[in-house]
């Protein structure tokens, strides 16, 4: 299959832990590109105090990698958004309108400490939703050790409003064992709502890849195409609810 839309990938140049040349970004599209994706939106880090990059930042950095690819063939179709991370000074300006939501507006990418998530962490996803009408699409949710020690974690933050995306290479093993099969039991109870790359340099391509194999086996052609294609645009769209 072809035309996969990758909602998490680190390809902006020099902006935090992803890709530091624009020949390294160039060799990481034209990777994902093989491996099926269609349109890849670059979400770097908004983290303060580890990535301190404002909107501003992230669109300017987003704007020099995409000069510097330009003329380059055989690339994804490409936007731009980031990678929130969760806390109070990232949950302001989500609020204010000082971030980067996906195209259209209508979700956010957000991730959260890995060891414990942030107080009122339900009530909040609830105000992105009614207040900005922002749909919350949580990042790798199988790194997370609550989530390890009992995944019914998830819940209110799904009853919040929240969609789960899985990080593909997580099936085989990139991140350990213990996010290999926190991601294999929330497949199999039907917790994610769509897949994408988390890529960050060329040499992740090969463990996307055998990811998205892996999705193949687990689900079949057919439902792997909906966390890879029809999930990524509905959540794009907003007809998460349809």
């Amino acid at each position: 299959m072809t035309g996969y839309i990758d909602l998490h990938c680190h390809w902006v140049v020099g902006i935090d832990d992803g890709v530091r040349t624009a020949a390294d970004s160039r060799a990481l599209l034209a990777g994902l590109a093989g491996a099926g994706f269609g349109k890849v939106i670059a979400t770097p880090h908004m983290r303060p105090g580890m990535f301190d990059n404002t909107k501003g930042d992230l669109a300017a950095a987003y704007e020099a990698t995409r000069a510097a690819l330009e003329g380059a063939p055989g690339l994804p179709e490409l936007a731009l958004s980031s990678e929130h991370f969760f806390d109070d000074v990232v949950y302001e300006r989500l609020m204010r309108g000082d971030a980067l939501p996906y195209p259209g507006e209508r979700a956010v990418l957000v991730e959260l400490p890995t060891r414990a998530f942030p107080a009122r962490l339900a009530s909040r996803f609830a105000d992105l939703r009614r207040k900005k009408k922002l749909r919350p699409v949580l990042a790798h949710p199988e790194r997370y050790a609550p989530v390890w020690d009992d995944h019914a974690v998830l819940d209110p933050l799904l009853d919040g409003g929240a969609v789960l995306l899985l990080d593909v290479a997580s099936l085989v093993g990139k991140y350990g064992r213990a996010t290999q099969k926190c991601a294999e039991l929330l497949l199999e109870e039907g917790y994610y709502y769509a897949a994408c790359s988390d890529a960050h340099a060329p040499r992740d391509v090969e463990d996307v890849a055998l990811g998205i194999e892996r999705l193949h086996h687990a689900l079949g052609l057919a439902e792997a195409r909906d966390m890879l294609i029809e999930g990524p645009l509905s959540i794009l769209e907003g007809r998460v609810d349809s």
